[in-house]
């Protein structure tokens, strides 16, 4: 609890260190701040940047059952013709973590420790009309070294827009 505390702050007093751009009712924002629901593993806090009109980075810090883990991403967006609001964005990145002695004893044969390794992410963003609010879905396929684990996260992303 103490971690998930601490990760909230740490993620927050980033968010509030970045240029900040006056709250905007348009569709587009600089920066955002929230959660991601993952779909089995709980969730992460997450920080996302525009450094371009269609590019951005991502920073996302989430602890779990089984121990906690970083990851960056730069991503590239693209808009839908004639849909406004909507667009899809896709990227890479790494990831840094630690499984604790929980994870070893759940799954046999897998070491508990440090790891890292590549993210990819393809997903799609929203953002409403009038509100300061940023909605995501994405998938987040990656490996997890030693071992060559493969999975895949993603989830739902809920974010202050600004």
């Amino acid at each position: 609890m103490k971690r998930t505390v601490l990760a909230a702050a740490l993620v927050a007093a980033l968010g509030f260190a970045l240029p900040a751009k006056a709250q905007t009712t348009e569709s587009s924002y600089q920066n955002a701040i929230g959660v991601v629901f993952g779909w089995w593993v709980g969730g992460a806090l997450s920080l996302k940047h525009f450094i371009k009109d269609n590019t951005a980075i991502e920073a996302r810090v989430s602890f779990y059952q089984y121990g906690g883990e970083a990851a960056g991403l730069y991503e590239y967006y693209g808009d839908f013709p004639n849909v406004q609001n909507l667009r899809w964005y896709a990227g890479a990145g790494g990831h840094f973590g630690v499984y604790n002695h929980e994870w070893s004893k759940e799954y046999s044969g897998r070491q508990d420790g440090a790891y890292l390794g590549p993210d990819g992410v393809l997903g799609l963003d929203y953002t409403f009309d009038g509100a300061p609010i940023d909605l995501s879905f994405d998938i987040q396929p990656r490996f997890d070294f030693p071992g060559a684990y493969f999975n895949v996260w993603g989830g739902l992303g809920v974010r202050f827009a600004f």
